[in-house]
């Protein structure tokens, strides 16, 4: 087991260089694994949910944009806790517990998906159960960016989140391929539909292994949970982890303090769910109800008595700033858009073109397969690898050029891509051969993921040089909870938008909100007079 570490300072260039560096490079490289199987399971429901449309499980098409949602809105909540928990109980103690609670939603995922006939509310509990995947970035980020100097924060943070990120991409593609082979043992179903993987098609009436998808993720967390546990580090210093005791003590506080997020996140999407899909069926807007449960869960967090309360009361001054408000709205754009579209893509390319759009007795139908539609496990890692990919070559030039220009100028590029999928989208979904519009669509929207990776590495750029040591951390984790609410809205809007038929009303409302962020970005670190000029 590592030692925990004192009087830890990056800025110290003896330091970083004699001992530092590769102290840093070390707990940077037993993160990434550990973040990217927690993106994995988080959003796996977009993979799941396609193949059980193709092995026809019996739901509707609404009830499954539900799984996603809630994985989504589960894992956006449970990051404002896991955003104070390095101070709270240590990164080594954060980073192990929470990669080791990934196996619950991935074994019982694997067991369920073995019967078709499981009910909605076990599929639903286990997305709920994923959202332990997507807590897990807050917590990630605040912890990196204590090990390494300012000068490099954009490239660490670029590493960590860009490679991290790579879990949606490595789950898209493993999860198809896995589903082709019985390793894993149990009993197998037939494709109804045909489906398909990186390699090629997969015609209907294949033997397929579904709980493979979440059982692969079993076997590769096991030797990941154990490297959190042996590599990484405490530091015990005052500015990051001074009081955090034993780690039965540091996991206590954990799981309290994710428990916590877990009933507020119920609680939200019980309010919105209809009663079909196990909700409460009033019907309350996800924009009345997403603020409250934010605000319910920032202030049962703060109700804890004791050493918890008083960490959070030093933490929680992150929210005078006017900056911690200003950069969550940015930072809302480029990663909420990515984690959403991630979420949703595949699932959009299987309805909008999976399916003819037909005129019948004069009424428009979605419901007849479109044999020359492309296959959307195909295509669906694509927009996550690039966006992915391209995080840390954003952090390296916002290191080079500042933060808040490079993210102006990818805010325009999503502004006009979000348009032109939006007319691509609308003329797909009027048309009996909505192939014909796959490749204009498939290309705005992989320069679309492309443009938010690269604003996710300049945004955390911009953070880790307008805010203090102390403060920066807790910063990153908070912007990115709000931030993760977009794999929740995005699949919502998605849905609602495909079920009223204008599904270009979604990328439409997206565009709108990227302009209102191009002028808060402008008016905070761009105009003249700037408090911060391009950080």
């Amino acid at each position: 087991m590592a030692k925990d570490l004192h009087n830890w300072n990056p800025e110290d260039a003896g330091q970083w260089q004699e001992t530092g560096k590769a102290i840093a490079n070390r707990n940077l490289w037993i993160s990434i694994p550990a973040l990217l199987c927690g993106f994995a399971v988080w959003l796996y429901w977009g993979i799941i949910t396609v193949q059980m449309i193709n092995l026809n499980y019996g739901f509707s098409q609404a009830e499954l944009f539900t799984l996603t949602a809630i994985a989504g809105l589960s894992g956006a909540t449970l990051r404002i806790p896991s955003t104070f928990f390095i101070r709270l109980a240590g990164g080594r103690n954060t980073i192990f517990f929470t990669t080791a609670l990934l196996l619950l939603p991935s074994a019982g995922t694997a067991i369920i998906l073995q019967n078709p006939d499981t009910p909605l509310w076990q599929f639903q509990l286990m997305a709920l159960l994923s959202g332990f995947g997507g807590g897990n970035f807050a917590s990630s980020m605040s912890n990196i960016s204590f090990f390494f100097p300012k000068k490099v924060q954009g490239y660490s943070l670029g590493m960590n989140a860009g490679l991290g990120n790579f879990g949606v991409t490595t789950m898209q593609i493993l999860i198809p391929l896995v589903m082709t082979v019985g390793i894993f043992g149990g009993t197998s179903m037939i494709l109804q539909n045909t489906s398909g993987t990186l390699i090629g098609r997969i015609p209907a009436g294949t033997e397929t292994f579904l709980h493979n998808a979440g059982f692969v993720w079993v076997a590769i967390l096991v030797p990941v949970v154990l490297a959190t546990w042996f590599g990484m580090n405490n530091i015990r210093d005052e500015h990051v982890s001074p009081n955090i005791g034993s780690p039965l003590v540091a996991f206590g506080k954990i799981a309290g303090m994710l428990s916590i997020g877990l009933v507020m996140a119920a609680a939200g999407l019980w309010l919105m769910l209809p009663a079909e899909a196990n909700g409460s069926g009033w019907g309350l807007s996800k924009w009345l109800v997403l603020p409250a449960v934010i605000a319910a869960t920032v202030f049962a967090l703060k109700a804890i008595p004791g050493a918890i309360r008083k960490s959070l009361d030093r933490q929680y001054r992150i929210f005078r700033n006017k900056h911690t408000w200003a950069m969550t709205v940015i930072y809302t754009m480029t990663f909420g858009s990515f984690i959403g579209y991630a979420a949703a893509f595949g699932l959009a390319i299987k309805v909008i073109f999976g399916f003819q759009h037909l005129m019948v007795d004069g009424v428009m139908t979605h419901d007849t397969i479109n044999t020359n539609g492309p296959s959307a496990l195909m295509f669906a890692w694509t927009g996550p690898f690039i966006g992915a990919l391209i995080r840390p070559i954003g952090g390296k030039l916002a290191d080079k050029f500042g933060g808040a220009l490079v993210t102006q100028i990818i805010s325009v590029v999503m502004v006009v891509c979000a348009l032109g999928v939006a007319w691509f989208m609308k003329q797909a979904y009027s048309s009996a051969t909505p192939e014909e519009y796959f490749l204009p669509f498939l290309v705005l929207f992989l320069i679309l993921f492309a443009a938010s990776g690269i604003g996710n590495g300049s945004t955390f750029r911009t953070i880790a040089m307008v805010f203090d040591r102390e403060q920066a951390g807790p910063v990153l984790g908070w912007t990115s909870a709000v931030a993760a609410y977009g794999a929740f809205i995005i699949p919502q809007v998605f849905g609602e938008q495909i079920r009223a038929t204008t599904p270009e009303y979604a990328l439409i409302g997206f565009a709108i909100f990227y302009a209102v962020c191009i002028a808060i970005n402008w008016w905070f670190y761009l105009r003249p007079g700037a408090d911060v000029k391009n950080p």
